[in-house]
């Protein structure tokens, strides 16, 4: 019967790609980040068929609505590259297990690619229309304020780190 049970657990890890399962830890990770930083979580994956939102929160009585953007790094360790199997590593580590860094990086600050550049053009409709129908559904006063934030959450499985940037109040050139 325990082997039963294992092979479910095991099975059920499975289900998710191992890109799903490194966006699931990046948007666990920024949970806890914005938790800690006094925001009341509202909801987490509101999806349907034509969008999701990432995580719904509030502070200040304005709700935020956040992208999460999550990308794995292979950062250099004493000169040699670190080789992290993606799917090892999720299997491994959990929200818990990362210490969390804030960063203000720019894109302007280096040449590499951005996990927020994923936010493209047709994201951005998707998300506008997905959080149009949320105001709707909720019964949202016509007054109450909100806003788009992104964020982006490096993991660095080799040296347990999760870098976090936050960029608030995204303006999409598609107006609100």
């Amino acid at each position: 019967m325990d082997n039963v049970f294992y092979i479910l657990s095991i099975m059920s890890e499975l289900k998710y790609s191992p890109k799903r399962r490194t966006g699931n830890l990046g948007e666990d990770i920024a949970e806890l980040f914005l938790a800690g930083c006094g925001y009341k979580i509202i909801d987490r994956n509101y999806l349907k068929k034509f969008g999701e939102i990432d995580i719904i929160v509030e502070i200040s009585d304005t709700i935020r609505f956040i992208e999460v953007k999550s990308i794995v790094t292979r950062e250099r360790n004493n000169g040699d590259c670190a080789i992290v199997s993606r799917d090892v590593s999720q299997n491994s580590f959990t929200k818990d297990d990362f210490e969390i860094k804030v960063t203000q990086e720019t894109s302007e600050d280096s040449d590499e690619y951005l996990p927020e550049d994923n936010v493209t053009y047709f994201k951005q409709r998707k998300l506008l229309r997905t959080i149009e129908t949320y105001i709707l559904e909720k019964n949202l006063d016509d007054n109450q304020e909100w806003q788009i934030d992104v964020i982006t959450v490096k993991i660095d499985f080799l040296n347990k780190t999760a870098t976090i940037k936050h960029i608030e109040n995204v303006i999409f050139e598609a107006s609100r």
